[in-house]
Parts: C-alpha cells; sequence; structure tokens
C-alpha cells in the first residue's frame, strides 16, 4: 500500500482520483491522456479507462507499457492484474491492423482474376452475381494486413465485412476495393479492432503560397509548430488526424500551417458564417495567397476557388427531408490535397458519411474537446482520424498564451411559488423553470455591475429570458435570427469597445472572435452539455492586457435539476484543471466572500 498516492485503480477500468493530495493534479494530468472523467464528487474524481480512450493514447505514441507504470506510479493499492493484461490487450490492437495500397509486386500476383477466385469460394452465387457488376482492375486495390491468421479468420467470418468487400489474398492478408476504405475503418474500429491507416493520399492540385505578407514572415509559436509536426507524423507521411487545444491558442493558425507545409488547394468546413468569414480575413491577412484564390460557400456565396472556406450548414441543405444534400458533391468537386474540419466535434452526421467516402484526401481535424453528446468519438477517430496532438489547457495558460479563469457556480434559491411549479412539472419542463428563475435577473445585474468597465458576455439557452434580460437591462441581443449584417455590426461594436455589454444566445457558442471579452455569465445552458461548457469559456480565453485574468460565472438554481446538469457540464473544464468556486447569491453582490464558499459536487475551490 502506498497512502500518499491518490488513485485507487479497479478491474472495472475505474480509477478514482483523491483531490487535495500532494500528487493530486499531476495524477490528473496523466488520466487525461487516456482515460476520461465521468463524475466530480467532493472527495474523488471518477475516471473511465476506454478502448477509445487508450487507443488515442496510443496514437500519441503511449505504450501499453507506458500507461500500466503510470498507473502503477499514481495507485494506492496493487493494480488488478487482469486489468493490466486488459489494457495491453486493447492498446496493442491499436498497429495490429495496418492498411496499405497494393504492392507492385502484389498487384501481379492479386490481380482481378485471383481476387475473383477467392471471391468465388467465399461468396453465394448471389453474392457473386452482385459483385462482379462492381469489379475494380488490377492495382486498384487495398490491402488489409493483419498479425495472425486466426484474427484474419475472425474478421472475415464477420457479415458487415464481406459486405465491405473484404477477402483474404493470403494468410495474414486481405484486398478491400477503394471505395470502402472509410467504411472498413469505421467498421473495424466499431468491432474493437482500430485500422492504421498507411494507404497514402492524393496530392491535390497545386498552390502556391508563404505564410506572411511582403517580407514578414508569420512566426508561429513553438507549440503550433510541434502541432503542424505531429500532423505531418515524424516520416513525413501524416496526413490525417485531430489536434486539440483551446480556444485562444490560434488553431487557424496552426491550419494555415499545415497547408503552407502541403501547397495543395484546400477545402475548410466550419460552423458558420462568421467563421467562414474569419478564416477568410485571417487567410488574407496572414498569408499571400491571392484574394481572387480564396472563396466562401455559404448561404450568401457560392464560390468554388482553390481555397474554399465552407459552413456545415450548407453542405448538409437539401430542400426536403428525404431529399439529396446538393452541395456534399464540393467535397469531391475540385482535387482537393487537404480538407479541414473546424470545431470537428460539430461534424454533422451526414458529413461523417461524405468523409467515409473521401479517404484519399489529407483529413485535418480542430477543435477545442473531442467531446460528443452523440457519442460519435469513434467515428471522428476513424474517419477524420486519431488525436495527434493535445496540448492541455492549463499548460498554455501557465505560459500565458491565453488568459488565467476565475470560474465561480453562483447559487440561487427558489422562491416558494417557483419550487411549487416545479414540482407540478416534469422532465425538461422542470429544468427548464430552474434554468429561467428570476432570480437570475437580480444576480446578473449584480455580476456587470461587479466588473463595469469590463468587456462582458451574457449567454443563455432561451430566448424569453434572453429578452427580458436585454430588456431590463438595456443591452443588445444577438440570435439565430438576426441577419448576418447586424450581427457583424454588433459584434464589431463590442471589438471595438462601443458597448460593454453583449447578450448572445446559442450562436456565440462556435467560432466567435472577440478577444477583449473578459466575463461570461452563463444563465443557461443546454442541459449537461460539456461541449458547450468548454465553448462559453472559450469566448473569453484569449490574453488580457495588465494581469491576464478573465471571469466565468455559472448561474445555478440550487436544490434543482440543473445542479446535476452542471455537475456534468463542468466535466470537461474540471477534467483540465479548472476549479469551480461555488458561491451562494445573498441578493445584494456577486456572492459571498470565500469564507462563505461552500463544498459541492467536487467542483469546489477550497477556502
Amino acid at each position: 500500500m502506498n497512502p500518499d498516492h491518490p488513485c485507487i485503480v479497479q478491474r472495472d477500468f475505474t480509477v478514482l482520483l483523491e483531490m487535495g493530495l500532494p500528487d493530486s493534479e499531476w495524477a490528473r494530468s496523466q488520466l487525461q491522456i487516456y482515460a476520461e472523467l465521468v463524475k466530480s464528487p467532493s472527495a474523488f474524481h471518477t475516471y473511465h479507462i476506454t478502448p477509445l480512450s487508450l487507443w488515442n493514447a496510443a496514437a500519441l505514441g503511449w505504450s501499453a507499457e507506458d500507461i500500466q507504470n503510470s498507473l502503477h506510479s499514481m495507485s494506492r493499492w496493487d493494480i488488478p492484474r487482469d486489468l493490466l493484461k486488459d489494457i495491453e490487450q486493447l492498446v496493442s490492437r491499436y498497429g495490429t491492423l495496418t492498411l496499405s495500397r497494393a504492392s507492385a509486386k502484389e498487384e501481379q500476383t492479386y490481380g482481378t482474376d485471383t481476387i475473383d477466385a477467392h471471391r468465388d469460394e467465399q461468396e453465394s452465387d448471389r453474392d457473386t452475381k452482385a459483385r462482379k457488376a462492381n469489379t475494380y482492375t488490377i492495382g486498384d486495390h487495398l490491402i488489409l494486413a493483419v498479425e495472425t491468421p486466426t484474427l484474419l479468420d475472425e474478421l472475415l467470418n464477420k457479415k458487415e465485412l464481406k459486405q465491405l468487400g473484404l477477402l483474404r489474398t493470403n494468410e495474414t492478408s486481405a484486398s478491400v476495393p477503394p471505395e470502402n476504405r472509410g467504411l472498413l475503418k469505421q467498421e473495424l474500429t466499431r468491432l474493437g479492432y482500430p485500422v492504421v491507416d498507411t494507404a497514402g493520399y492524393l496530392e491535390g492540385n497545386l498552390l502556391r503560397f508563404t505564410l506572411g505578407k511582403g517580407q514578414t514572415e508569420l512566426q508561429l509559436r513553438d507549440y503550433q509548430v510541434k502541432a503542424a509536426d505531429a500532423f505531418e507524423g515524424a516520416d513525413g507521411l501524416g496526413g490525417s488526424g485531430v489536434l486539440v487545444l483551446p480556444c485562444g491558442a490560434g488553431k487557424t493558425v496552426i491550419g494555415m500551417a499545415v497547408m503552407n507545409r502541403l501547397q495543395c488547394e484546400v477545402l475548410i468546413l466550419t460552423s458558420n458564417t462568421i467563421s467562414v468569414r474569419q478564416w477568410i480575413e485571417e487567410l488574407k491577412q496572414k498569408t499571400n495567397i491571392p484574394v481572387d484564390s480564396i472563396g466562401e460557400y455559404s448561404g450568401q456565396k457560392k464560390e468554388v476557388r482553390p481555397i474554399t472556406v465552407a459552413t456545415y450548414q450548407i453542405l448538409t441543405h437539401r430542400r426536403t427531408k428525404d431529399g439529396e444534400f446538393e452541395h456534399m458533391k464540393l467535397l469531391s468537386e475540385r482535387k482537393w490535397g487537404l480538407i479541414i474540419y473546424d470545431e470537428v466535434h460539430l461534424l454533422p452526421a451526414p458529413v461523417f458519411r461524405a468523409t467515409a467516402d473521401i479517404q484519399a484526401t489529407r483529413r485535418l481535424g480542430l477543435t477545442a474537446t473531442l467531446v460528443r453528446e452523440d457519442g460519435c468519438e469513434r467515428d471522428v477517430f476513424s474517419l477524420i482520424g486519431p488525436k495527434r496532438y493535445d496540448m492541455p489547457w492549463k499548460e498554455l495558460e501557465r505560459q500565458g498564451w491565453i488568459a488565467q479563469v476565475d470560474c465561480v457556480e453562483l447559487r440561487l434559491p427558489m422562491t416558494a411559488d417557483l419550487l411549487e411549479q416545479s414540482m407540478r412539472a416534469e422532465g425538461r419542463q422542470q429544468y427548464r423553470i430552474a434554468a429561467e428563475n428570476p432570480a437570475k435577473m437580480e444576480a446578473v445585474r449584480s455580476l456587470v455591475e461587479k466588473h463595469k468597465g469590463i468587456p462582458t458576455l451574457i449567454i443563455g439557452q432561451y430566448l424569453d429570458q434572453l429578452r427580458k434580460l436585454a430588456q431590463e437591462l438595456d443591452v443588445p441581443l444577438i440570435t439565430g435570427s438576426m441577419t448576418q449584417s447586424e450581427r457583424v455590426r454588433w459584434f464589431d461594436a463590442f471589438r471595438k469597445g462601443n458597448i460593454q455589454t453583449l447578450l448572445v444566445s446559442k450562436v456565440a457558442n462556435f467560432a466567435v472572435d472577440l478577444p477583449d471579452a473578459a466575463v461570461a455569465i452563463e444563465v443557461s445552458g443546454s442541459f449537461g452539455s460539456r461541449q458547450e461548457e468548454a465553448q462559453r469559456l472559450g469566448r473569453i480565453l484569449r490574453p488580457k492586457p495588465g494581469d491576464n485574468k478573465a471571469y466565468f460565472y455559472a448561474l445555478v438554481t440550487e436544490n434543482s435539476r440543473e445542479t446535476d446538469f452542471a455537475a456534468r457540464r463542468q466535466l470537461f473544464l474540471i477534467e483540465q484543471g479548472y476549479e469551480y468556486a461555488i458561491r451562494r447569491f445573498d441578493g445584494t453582490m456577486a456572492g459571498r466572500s470565500q469564507e462563505d464558499e461552500i463544498e459541492d459536487g467536487g467542483k469546489k475551490k477550497e477556502a
């Protein structure tokens, strides 16, 4: 037994991390590499080691031995041997299967006739007849290499893989049509066998440009260079994967650094039209790409140029519910050498499906968090690529590249009438009653007064609540129904300091560049969305002059369903090392002093 070690590692892949010990923060930094935080009660945080978290760690260069040594170094008790064996087995699966292009020798040995013969042995007459309508020529196929014949036997018996044309060519390899490259990786990942894809990529149309303007070269920060290096790969053969960095870390600049290394035509996909125009403006300011080579593809414009920036929404637009996605052809309209998926955690399902068909194009995902509330993290892993680089938020804070943020969960009481109304309600309505607690109005007013003169964002979920706040505080409100030109006008006024306070709905969750914002007040949110909480805090992370400080307030109705959802919302940020001081609003000031802080939910900052 090691009583000073902060972790208890359990057989069911659960790790309990005791907070408040000397090594707790170090243990947290280790765990976030290969485990996921699932709960954060007062004394112990609960992590879960999953196959996907292990494979992402493996993609970052962690071996099973590294992970086992890490667990040993922080575990209070002996670690169950069976768990160590399971970790070794799961990690070893990363790299067990590799996908590559057929070599010249294989092309000669396993031409169309040979592959047809193997297929005839394995398929029914009906399947063979259907398949022969889609035969492919010598040299077109890919080779899936497997470490053992037994494993290949197991995979070939999977009906899902037979449907993808996976056919044995020798004891430890099988061929697959190139058009099924993405679907194969997706299905194998689902079955628990991630594929290392070395089949290579199309070069794309050439586009020569440099970073910087005139004689002034764009200077990258050290971590931005490392992120671009990680995507490129040690052997220079990289070309698919996700780079994870906090908001304000310059993910756009990293994207441009990757573009510069490839010197090719690029399609950039992002979350909204404002983000599209921010990308275009950055490209104009930080590269010498001719203006007429940069195009916007959105609801307002349809420009397809060597560098095209489009929204996810336009790609998934269709006239009827069952109609075709008219603009999805943009993915293959030019010979792109790279597709950048900005805010990749927002990638819609139809774009996932289309991405499965373009695996021969390099793919770069950029995000502040790989958390997806729809459970599609495995699809990001298999279709965009594994995590190639992950920069901890607190590390960037220590280096001064992002602001230091004080996080406060401000608890507000319910009146007797509101409590009775809540008790009569059910499900989501009960949550909404708590989220729209009228007491939040006075709390917001108090916080705005407390931070008077500091650029402040008030962010919420429910429009009725936001409209009342806008009326009471006499500040502008930006919603999804506002025109793009109006949004831009208000954002510009905020950036220039003409207005100090701005109310925003969910439209400001993503890709809104307001560098001077230093206070964020969250009055309501999307239930337990960890993704949304991270994005909202990200709005105030840009470095600040002076003490480089920012403030994030989450207003929560105590003893309500909102409290439980708030605990889940904050999980990702807690995993990154942020602490939420929990304070009660006393009606006259923005929370009591630290001496009055209460311990609750493990998110507190001790007085």
